[in-house]
């Protein structure tokens, strides 16, 4: 039985692109709706000049300028569609600003639009690493209270 809506995040890695590859292969939806969630390049840079130490005077960006960061998640996000199409979903684009953390857009999202399951692919990380980079996958199956797909990367030759 279909599905109404699926979710699936997705950034451009491998892994996401294989996520979208196993969504179309396993599941069935009226709607797939493809995220990409998004940080404005002001906060990436207070974000990053905060870790360093670096104190930064206040930018603020020239309004008639669209965001980099935004213009390049939308180029993303438009591959995604087009990968979910060939993959046999009926697709749709959307974006989403992080005002926190890329999970939480996706959790936010999902919840505003009442998804059935979210789709997301993993990095696989083990050990030492993953328990110092935790993953976005990880945390949406944390925090979110619906079905979630995760997606391992495949096997490296």
């Amino acid at each position: 039985m279909p599905c109404d809506l699926m979710l699936i995040a997705y950034d451009g890695s491998e892994n996401a692109k294989r996520a979208i590859e196993y969504a179309g292969r396993f599941l069935s939806a009226d709607r797939a709706v493809v995220l990409t969630a998004w940080e404005p390049l002001v906060r990436q840079a207070a974000r990053l000049a905060g870790l360093s130490g670096v104190v930064q005077q206040e930018w603020v960006p020239d309004e008639e300028l669209e965001d980099v960061a935004y213009l390049d998640a939308r180029t993303i996000n438009a591959e995604g569609v087009r990968l979910a199409e060939l993959a046999g979903l009926n697709a749709e684009a959307r974006t989403a600003e992080c005002s926190t953390t890329i999970w939480n857009a996706i959790v936010d999202c999902a919840d505003e639009l009442d998804v059935d399951i979210i789709v997301a692919g993993t990095r696989g990380a083990t050990g030492i690493r993953a328990l110092l980079h935790s993953s976005v996958a990880d945390a949406v199956l944390k925090h979110c209270h619906r079905p979630v797909l995760l997606v391992p990367p495949g096997k490296t030759p």
